[in-house]
């Protein structure tokens, strides 16, 4: 049995030690099983998201009819774009919900996981933002104007970058290009990030909701945990869906459904839902640069909390942590909801209060 192990390809045994054989605590449950499902929601993102790309103009006066070319005359096309369109938000739903978890029960005590996390995040947010853009509805269109003009906030060469950027003095036919290549890039690059992202938690391994170091009581990954991600993947599956057949554009904003026209700016520009917390920072914050400063502080802040080393234990378990962990949340959720609505009073005001707030709490959490 040896002689016979021994001849395995290395591949094949880092597979067995990270599938099979990985030991895992006892006591985790499934709130630990959301990181699977974000690798399975990748999965389907690259694999739809290269079938669509076959079929793609990025010629800016054929990108949304090529767009509606998928959806009616390619095979299928129809349901791989709604499924790679709520991939996205579904993606971004997990990922907080992952996030929110590792901020509770106090995973971020592992530095490089924590640390390459927070890189997935802030490469998923670039990802999505451009993929948003090639679509080139109206809301696209604007979207792209005016984030990409928040560079343009940076002293002395601010202005350069948005024109190096835009491939011009406005958002054009050389501008979608490059987002259409950087969005092919860019999973790739992302998947690359993971995979270091889950060499960093084999390595570790996992924590446990007590927070203890329970090295005496560990069970291998196959098949105590391996089952509890089958049968959430297939539950995930299922309302995937359910989300295609009966809110198929329920995620998306309906002003881009029309066609991009620089001459007709919307009544009220608005990202995707998934940027609307770190949006309402931006414009709570009257100067520009410091609104900027804000929006980019507001995602990369959570790289802090691995340094807060009296935290030894799971916040779920000490009352002001948790009171801290779940009105950080409340804040986000209203961050969000703010981000929706237009800039005037009360929301001008509302939205100023919480993004400090916000700040103070996560500081303090």
């Amino acid at each position: 049995m040896k002689t016979q192990i021994k001849n395995y390809h290395p591949l094949i045994f880092g597979i067995r030690d990270m599938l099979i054989d990985l030991p895992g605590p006892s006591s985790i449950s499934y709130i630990w099983n959301w990181g699977s499902i974000l690798g399975f929601i990748l999965i389907i993102q690259l694999v739809t998201g290269l079938i669509l790309a076959s079929h793609y103009n990025s010629r800016v006066y054929l990108a949304f009819s090529s767009v509606i070319h998928i959806i009616k005359d390619v095979n299928f096309g129809w349901m791989l774009r709604v499924i790679h369109l709520n991939g996205a938000s579904i993606f971004f739903i997990f990922i907080y919900v992952h996030i929110a978890r590792g901020m509770l029960f106090s995973s971020f005590k592992s530095i490089y996981v924590w640390s390459s996390g927070t890189v997935i995040l802030f490469v998923l947010i670039g990802t999505a933002f451009i993929g948003y853009v090639l679509p080139w509805g109206q809301m696209s269109f604007w979207g792209a104007t005016v984030i990409t003009n928040l560079v343009s906030a940076i002293p002395y060469i601010g202005r350069i970058i948005v024109e190096w950027l835009w491939g011009g003095f406005s958002v054009r036919g050389a501008t979608l290009r490059r987002f259409f290549i950087l969005h092919f890039l860019l999973p790739f690059i992302l998947s690359f990030i993971i995979i270091i992202h889950l060499i960093s938690l084999h390595i570790l391994g996992s924590n446990n909701p007590l927070g203890l170091n329970s090295n005496w009581d560990k069970i291998p990954f196959h098949n105590y945990f391996s089952l509890k991600d089958l049968i959430r993947i297939i539950i995930f599956f299922l309302f995937l869906i359910f989300i295609r057949f009966i809110y198929s554009y329920m995620m998306r904003d309906p002003e881009n459904f029309n066609p991009a026209n620089p001459l007709n700016t919307p009544i009220h520009i608005q990202p995707e839902w998934y940027f609307l917390f770190a949006y309402a920072i931006l414009r709570s914050i009257p100067n520009k640069l410091g609104g900027v400063i804000a929006l980019l502080i507001s995602i990369l802040i959570i790289i802090i909390l691995p340094f807060k080393k009296k935290l030894m234990l799971s916040s779920k378990f000490n009352f002001f942590q948790k009171f801290y962990f779940w009105n950080f949340s409340s804040l986000f959720i209203i961050l969000t909801w703010i981000g929706a609505n237009p800039v005037e009073y009360p929301f001008e005001t509302i939205g100023q209060l919480i993004s400090l707030f916000y700040f103070l709490f996560l500081l303090s959490i």
